[in-house]
C-alpha cells in the first residue's frame, strides 16, 4: 500500500514540475505556441500573436503554424519527434532565439510540438556569443601558428649520394629516434637547418611544434626575453599580459638553436639549466616553469676554439654534443653537384640545363658559401641566360670571384705544415682565406661578410679570434 502511495506522490510531483516548468518558461519567454500532430496551432499566447500581427490569439487556432509564423519548424518537430533545443529564427522585426520540443502522449507517441521564443534581442546572448567568437578566433590563431611552426623539410630534401652525405643522413636519422640533444656543426650554407627540420619530422615529436631561434640575428638585450618569455610588466615597455618565449612555444616539440656559438655567456648558463633541470624562469618572474622540449643546436663557429677563448661554456658544449653531426662543406662532396644542381633548378622552376663544361666549372670552385652559394650562382646564371643550355662561361660569370678548389691557391694553403695540429691548420686556413677575401673587398668587412655568407658580427669575431686587424 505504501509503495502505491509513493508512486502516486512521484507522479504528482512530476506532473507539478512539468506544469511549473511550462509556466516559468511561458511567462519569461517572448512567446509560446503549441501545435498538434498536423502542425495546426492549438494555442498561442498574446505576446506571440501580437508579434505576428494578430490582436486576438484565438484567430490563430486551427491555422497551419507556417501561415501565422513564417519560417516555423514546428511541423518538422511534430513529425519526427526530434527536439530543436536552440535555433535562430528570422522574423519581420528582429531575429529570435527559439527552442522547439515534441509533445508525447502517455504511450510515448508524438501528438504535437511546443515552441518557445526565448529572446527577441540578441544582446541578451552577447556574453555567450562573444565568448564563442573569442574561442573560435583563438582556435584559428592556434591552428595558424601550429602550421607556421611545423617542420618544412625531410631527409629526402638533403640531396646527395656521396659517402660524406650518406654518413650525415645516417647519423641524423639515428638521432631522430632519441631524445638527446643534437649538435650540427658545419660551415654556413651546408644544410644544417634543413637537417634539423628533417630530424624533427622523423622523430616521435613530429606532430608537435618546431620552433627556431637564431642567436646571431637577435640583439643580445632582447635574446633572453625572446628565449624564455617575459612575465606581465617585467620591464618598461613590456607587454602587460606577459609574452611567451620560444621555449614555451616549442613545448612538447623541438627547439632549434641556430648559431648557438653566438649566444652570450649569461644566457648559456640559463640554457644549461634547461638541459639539466628541465625547467626555466621567464624574465621578471619568480615562477619556475617545467619544460619538455628536444633541443637541436647548430653553429658554424669552431666551438673548441671558442671554449679556449672563454666565449663558450665547456659544460654546455658537453651537454649539447651528445650526438654531434659534422655537416661537410660542398667542396668535400663535389660528387653531389649534379644532383644538387638539378634539384635547385627544379625548385627554381627553371627549364635550364647544365652542359658538361658548365658542370666541370662548378667543380673547380671551392664554394665558401656551400649549397646556399650554389643556389645563388645557378639562379643568377639562369636569369641572365637566353639559352636553355648553360655553358661554362655563363657559370664562370655567375660565380664572380673563382676560388680554385684544386691546383690553385686553395690547395696550396691546405698543404699540412710539419707538427701542425688539425685545429692549428684550420685556423691558418681560415686566417689566410679571410685575409684574401678582405683584400679582394679592399677592407670592406660588410661586403666580405656578405660574399663569405657570414653575419657581420660573426666575421668580426672570427677576425678578432684569428688576430686579423681591420684595414682602414
Amino acid at each position: 500500500m505504501k509503495d502505491s502511495d509513493s508512486l502516486k506522490d512521484y507522479r504528482r510531483v512530476r506532473h507539478l514540475a512539468i506544469r511549473s516548468l511550462f509556466e516559468i518558461i511561458e511567462q519569461s519567454s517572448e512567446g509560446t505556441v503549441i501545435v498538434d500532430k498536423d502542425a495546426r496551432i492549438v494555442w498561442i499566447n498574446e505576446r506571440y500573436a501580437r508579434r505576428f500581427g494578430l490582436e486576438d490569439p484565438d484567430r490563430a487556432v486551427g491555422q497551419p503554424c507556417e501561415k501565422v509564423i513564417p519560417g516555423s519548424l514546428l511541423r518538422e518537430v511534430a513529425s519526427n519527434g526530434q527536439p530543436i533545443l536552440l535555433d535562430m529564427m528570422d522574423t519581420a522585426k528582429d531575429p529570435l532565439v527559439v527552442m522547439r520540443l515534441p509533445i508525447h502522449d502517455d504511450s510515448g507517441g508524438v501528438i504535437g510540438a511546443i515552441g518557445f521564443a526565448l529572446f527577441d534581442e540578441l544582446h541578451a546572448l552577447s556574453p555567450l556569443l562573444k565568448r564563442y567568437a573569442s574561442m573560435q578566433q583563438e582556435l584559428a590563431s592556434t591552428r595558424s601558428l601550429l602550421r607556421a611552426r611545423q617542420a618544412k623539410y625531410s631527409f629526402a630534401q638533403f640531396i646527395g649520394t656521396s659517402a660524406a652525405s650518406l654518413e650525415v643522413k645516417r647519423r641524423a636519422r639515428r638521432s631522430a629516434s632519441t631524445e638527446s640533444a643534437v649538435l650540427l656543426l658545419g660551415e654556413t650554407g651546408t644544410g644544417k637547418e634543413l637537417l634539423a627540420h628533417a630530424i624533427h619530422n622523423t622523430s616521435p615529436r613530429a606532430h608537435k611544434p618546431f620552433v627556431s631561434i637564431n642567436s646571431a640575428a637577435i640583439p643580445e638585450t632582447l635574446l633572453e626575453a625572446e628565449f624564455f618569455g617575459t612575465a606581465p610588466g617585467a620591464f618598461t615597455g613590456a607587454d602587460r599580459r606577459g609574452r611567451p618565449g620560444k621555449l614555451h612555444l616549442a613545448e612538447g616539440g623541438t627547439l632549434f638553436l641556430d648559431e648557438i656559438g653566438d649566444m652570450p655567456l649569461a644566457l648559456q648558463s640559463k640554457l644549461l639549466r634547461v638541459l639539466q633541470e628541465k625547467e626555466y624562469e621567464p624574465v621578471g618572474s619568480n615562477q619556475m616553469i617545467k619544460s619538455n622540449v628536444r633541443l637541436i643546436a647548430a653553429t658554424s663557429t669552431d666551438l673548441d676554439a671558442a671554449i679556449k677563448r672563454g666565449e663558450f661554456r665547456a659544460d654546455l658544449y658537453y651537454r649539447l654534443s651528445v650526438l654531434p653531426i659534422e655537416v661537410p662543406p660542398l667542396r668535400d662532396r663535389l660528387d653531389d653537384l649534379p644532383a644538387l644542381s638539378e634539384a635547385i633548378l627544379e625548385d627554381l622552376h627553371s627549364q635550364h640545363e647544365l652542359d658538361p663544361g658548365a658542370m666541370a666549372m662548378l667543380g673547380q670552385h671551392a664554394w665558401p658559401g656551400n649549397v646556399r652559394e650554389l643556389r645563388n650562382v645557378l639562379e643568377r646564371a639562369a636569369l641572365l641566360s637566353d639559352d636553355l643550355q648553360l655553358t661554362a662561361a655563363q657559370i664562370r660569370a655567375a660565380i664572380g670571384t673563382l676560388i680554385p678548389h684544386e691546383g690553385g691557391a686553395l690547395s696550396r694553403r691546405l698543404q699540412p705544415v710539419t707538427n701542425e695540429t688539425y685545429s692549428e691548420a684550420r685556423d691558418r686556413f681560415d686566417r689566410e682565406f679571410i685575409q684574401a677575401k678582405l683584400a679582394q673587398c679592399r677592407g670592406n668587412v660588410v661586403l666580405a661578410a656578405r660574399q663569405l655568407g657570414l653575419g657581420r658580427s660573426t666575421l668580426y669575431k672570427k677576425m678578432a679570434a684569428l688576430g686579423i686587424a681591420e684595414s682602414r
